[in-house]
C-alpha cells in the first residue's frame, strides 16, 4: 500500500497538528497557560521557545510526509538533517522546561494529583521517549517502513501534554483504572492504537514496527506514572534540580 501509506502519514500529521492546537489553544491564541492562567514569569521565555520548537517539528513532520507523497525523496532527506537537529534541540528544551517548571511551582501545588517533583517525571520521560523514537528513525532511515513508524511514534509521544489538556477527552477516563495505570498518557496511547488500526487496515497486515512501538509506549508510559510517586524518582528529581541550579 505505498500510496495509501503516504496519504495516511499526511492525514496523521494533520490530525496531530489539530490536536495540539486544540490542547494548546490558550497558548497559541491568548498567550496563556492551561487552564487560562498566565505563563509563569521565570520560565515564560523558555516555555515560548519550547512551544515554538515543537510547533516547527509538527510542521516539518507534515512537510516531510507531503514530500514523500510527492515523490521528492532527495528534498525529504535534506530536510531530514534539519529535522534531526531540531529534534535534539527539542529534547534539550523539553528537559529544561520539565525541570524548571518543577523548580518554580509551589511545593504543595498538585498537577494531575502529583506534586511538582513527581510531575516532573511526565515531561522529562516524555521528551526522552520522543528523542528515542527519533533516534531510531534516523538509525533506520534506509528502511522506510521502520523510519516512518518511528517518526510518527515520536510525534505522537511528543503531543501528550496537548492531548492531556483537552478536557473533553480527559474527562472520558478520569478516575478510571485507565487513569490509574496511564494517567495523562492514556489518550495519547489510545491515539497510537487508533493509528495502528488504520495502518493495519491500509496494509492489510500488521505493521510490526509500529505495533512494537505502541507496546513500548504502553509499557514506558505505565512505568513512568508508577515511578513518579516513588522515593527513587524523588531522588532523581532532587538530583536534577541540584545539578541544573
Amino acid at each position: 500500500m505505498p500510496k495509501a501509506g503516504r496519504f495516511f502519514h499526511v492525514t496523521a500529521a494533520v490530525v496531530l497538528i489539530a490536536l495540539v492546537v486544540a490542547g494548546f489553544h490558550r497558548f497559541y491564541f491568548e498567550g496563556r497557560a492551561y487552564p487560562g492562567r498566565e505563563l509563569t514569569p521565570p520560565i515564560r521565555t523558555l516555555v515560548i521557545v519550547h512551544g515554538t520548537a515543537m510547533s516547527l517539528w509538527l510542521l516539518v513532520f507534515l512537510a516531510q510526509s507531503i514530500l514523500i507523497l510527492s515523490g521528492k525523496r532527495q528534498t525529504h532527506m535534506r530536510v531530514g538533517k534539519i529535522a534531526a537537529v531540531l529534534a535534539a534541540v527539542i529534547v534539550v528544551l523539553g528537559l529544561k522546561v520539565g525541570i524548571e517548571a518543577a523548580r518554580v511551582k509551589p511545593p504543595g501545588q498538585l498537577t494531575a494529583g502529583l506534586d511538582p517533583k513527581q510531575f516532573m517525571a511526565i515531561p522529562v520521560i516524555s521528551v526522552l521517549v520522543f528523542g528515542g523514537f527519533v533516534a531510531a528513525g534516523v538509525l533506520y532511515r534506509r528502511r522506510p517502513a521502520v523510519h516512518r513508524s518511528m517518526m510518527l511514534l515520536a510525534t505522537v509521544a511528543a503531543i501528550t501534554a496537548a492531548v492531556a489538556r483537552i478536557d473533553t477527552l480527559s474527562d472520558l477516563y478520569a478516575g478510571t483504572i485507565w487513569d490509574r495505570i496511564w494517567g495523562p498518557y492514556f489518550m495519547t496511547l489510545v491515539l497510537a492504537v487508533i493509528f495502528l488500526g488504520f495502518k493495519c487496515v491500509l496494509r492489510r497486515s500488521l505493521d510490526r514496527p509500529f505495533a512494537i512501538g505502541c507496546v513500548i509506549l504502553a509499557l514506558v508510559f505505565a512505568a513512568n506514572v508508577q515511578l513518579a510517586t516513588t522515593p527513587a524518582w524523588n531522588s532523581i528529581a532532587s538530583a536534577l534540580l541540584r545539578w541544573t541550579a
